[in-house]
C-alpha cells in the first residue's frame, strides 16, 4: 500500500464526528468508467458478438463524507457501476482513483487492503448472507480475513457493531433465516463497516423493504456516516429516499450518466429531459396539485445495451427531440453523443439543449395552515375520539353465553 493510502487511514476504533462540516477531499474518482459483457453467437462455432455495454463511459467524483446518489429505471446500469467501481466486476475501460491512486486493476494483497477501506451493502439482505453460518461469524469475518485483532477481542467488537445497528448482543449466534428482511439488512450494514472503511457502496439497500423499515434503516445509515464519517455511493431507484440522504445525485440511463448536481438543484431545477420525466413521476403529496400538473411521458421502450441508439442514447424517447428541436437540431442529436459539460456550478448536464421544463414537476405551494378559532370550532363539534375500555378476557358476561344454542 502506497503512503498516499496509508497517511489517510483511520486508526481502528476512532469515530470522527461530521457535525455538518464541509465536504473533504477528493476521495474517489471515476472517470470514463466502462463495463462492457461479452457476448457469443450460438451455433457450431460461436464467434464474438457485440457486447452488452451495461456501463459505458461514466465519470463522477466523490468528496469525503458526502453521499452521491445514483437514480435511474431499471436496466439502466446502476448496480453495474456499483460492482465495477470496487471490482467486483473487471472494468472494460477507465480509471478509478482512490485518493489520488490509480487502482484500477489492482490485484492481490494490495488489492486485500483497500478492501479494509472500500465496502458494499447488497441488495438482497438474505442471499448476501451465508445461511451456514451465524451472525457472529458473518459480521466477524472482516476480521479474520484481515488479520485484525480489536483490543477487546472479536466476539465483544462483534457485538458492540450488533448494538450499533440496532440489534440484541445476544443474538451472535442466531442464524440469517431467524431475522426478519430489515435485520438482515442491518446485519449486512454491520458487516460492510466492521473495520471502519471510508466508502460504502450501498446497492439498492432498502428496496425489498417496508415503507416504515425503509425509514428505519435509512436513518441508521446516516447516524452511522456522522459517527465514522462515512462515504456513501448510494443507488436506488426511488427517488425521495435519494433525496432525502443525499448530498449530490447522479441521474443514469442506458449505461451513461445524464445529469449530476447538487440535490436540492437537481430537484429544484432539472435541465436534462430524461431527468425531468423522472421526476414529473413522482406523486405530489397535495392531490389537487396532482391532478392538475402535467406528467412527462415517455415513449417506447427502454433500448437494449446490446445495440445502443447512436448520437445521444436518450433522442428515441426524448420529449423534447419529438416535439421542440429542428430538423438540424435533430441531426446533432442522432450523430453526436454529448459529453458532461457543467452548465452552473457543481451541475453537469450531458445534453446538447439542456433547459427548465415547460411544466411542472416538484414546486408545491404552502397550503395555509387553518386558524386556531377554525380548530377550537372543530373539536367542539367532533371532541377527539376516546377509544374504549378493553375488559380482561373472561369477564364479558360468559354467563349470557351459557344457554346459547351453538348452531345460531
Amino acid at each position: 500500500m502506497s503512503s498516499t493510502t496509508t497517511e489517510h487511514r483511520r486508526e481502528f476504533g476512532e469515530h470522527p464526528d461530521r457535525g455538518g462540516k464541509p465536504l473533504g477531499e477528493s476521495i474517489l474518482k471515476v472517470t470514463g468508467l466502462k463495463k462492457h459483457f461479452p457476448r457469443k453467437t450460438r451455433g457450431l462455432i460461436p464467434r464474438a458478438d457485440s457486447p452488452v455495454k451495461a456501463v459505458d463511459g461514466i465519470s463522477f467524483e466523490l468528496h469525503r463524507g458526502e453521499t452521491l446518489g445514483i437514480v435511474g429505471e431499471s436496466g439502466c446500469g446502476k448496480s453495474t457501476a456499483g460492482r465495477t467501481v470496487l471490482q467486483l466486476l473487471a472494468p472494460t475501460g477507465g480509471t478509478i482513483e482512490y485518493l489520488g491512486e490509480d487502482i484500477t486493476g489492482v490485484k492481490g494483497a494490495k488489492w486485500r487492503r483497500l478492501r479494509t477501506e472500500m465496502q458494499m451493502v447488497f441488495q438482497d439482505p438474505y442471499g448476501s448472507l451465508n445461511p451456514r453460518q451465524t451472525v457472529g461469524a458473518i459480521v466477524g469475518a472482516p476480521f479474520h480475513i484481515q488479520g485484525i485483532k480489536p483490543p477487546k477481542g472479536v466476539k465483544a467488537e462483534v457485538q458492540d457493531l450488533l448494538a450499533r445497528v440496532g440489534l440484541n448482543p445476544e443474538h451472535y449466534n442466531r442464524y440469517p433465516h431467524e431475522f426478519s428482511g430489515g435485520q438482515r439488512q442491518r446485519i449486512g450494514i454491520a458487516r460492510a463497516i466492521a473495520l471502519r472503511p471510508n466508502v460504502i457502496v450501498c446497492d439498492e439497500p432498502v428496496s425489498a423493504l417496508d415503507v416504515s423499515i425503509q425509514a428505519q434503516v435509512v436513518n441508521l445509515l446516516e447516524d452511522l456516516q456522522n459517527e465514522f464519517d462515512l462515504t456513501y455511493v448510494f443507488i436506488a431507484h426511488d427517488l425521495s429516499v435519494v433525496r432525502h440522504i443525499s448530498d449530490r445525485v447522479a441521474v443514469m440511463y442506458l449505461g451513461k450518466v445524464m445529469e449530476v448536481a447538487d440535490r436540492d438543484e437537481l430537484y429544484a431545477n432539472p435541465q436534462h429531459p430524461y431527468t425531468q420525466a423522472l421526476l414529473s413521476a413522482v406523486p405530489l403529496p397535495d392531490p389537487r396539485k396532482e391532478n392538475k400538473r402535467d406528467r412527462i411521458l415517455l415513449t417506447g421502450d427502454l433500448p437494449s445495451p446490446i445495440n445502443p441508439p447512436s448520437g445521444c442514447v436518450f433522442h428515441t424517447r426524448c420529449p423534447k427531440f419529438r416535439m421542440e428541436l429542428s430538423d438540424a437540431d435533430k441531426a446533432r442529436c442522432t450523430g453526436e453523443i454529448p459529453q458532461q459539460r457543467e452548465i452552473a456550478p457543481m451541475h453537469e448536464v450531458a445534453c446538447h439543449f439542456p433547459g427548465a421544463p415547460k411544466v411542472e414537476i416538484l414546486e408545491l405551494e404552502e397550503v395555509p395552515e387553518a386558524p386556531p378559532e377554525l380548530l377550537a370550532e372543530i373539536e367542539e363539534v367532533a371532541p377527539p375520539f376516546a377509544e374504549p375500555e378493553l375488559l380482561p378476557i373472561g369477564d364479558q358476561d360468559l354467563e349470557a353465553d351459557e344457554g346459547r344454542d351453538p348452531t345460531s
